[in-house]
């Protein structure tokens, strides 16, 4: 089992930066591919990034690419999103994930958190 907490959610201004966290804990972090995804309001959830365990490989959605950088300490047992120049459109409920394989469909990853807001305003 992984346990996964995000932070890091919040209001920002079209234009502004967040970072979101994830924190793992439970089995051994850097056996794990990472992804973020988000899910706005009657909206399907969708991926916004991923990364593998050693961070060799990384992927990004079209929407996010080129202001969107996914990164992990495995040292630290953590998993980051950085996020800059946001648009309203990014407004969602951010999500991180964990699975022993690398994916980019929410339904292939086993190891969810509960979320945090991010709110973007024009």
């Amino acid at each position: 089992q992984v346990q996964l907490v995000e932070s890091g959610g919040g209001l920002v201004q079209a234009g502004g930066s967040l970072r979101l966290s994830c924190a793992a804990s439970g089995r051994t972090f850097n056996n794990y591919a990472m992804g973020w995804f988000r899910q706005a309001p009657g909206k399907q959830r969708e991926f916004v990034a991923a990364i593998t365990w050693s961070a060799d490989e990384i992927h990004y959605a079209d929407s996010v690419k080129g202001r969107f950088t996914i990164s992990r300490d495995n040292a630290k047992n953590m998993a980051y999103l950085q996020m800059n120049s946001l648009k309203p459109e990014d407004t969602a409920v951010y999500y991180c994930a964990a699975d022993s394989f690398f994916w980019t469909t929410a339904r292939d990853y086993h190891y969810w958190g509960q979320g945090t807001q991010v709110t973007v305003s024009s």
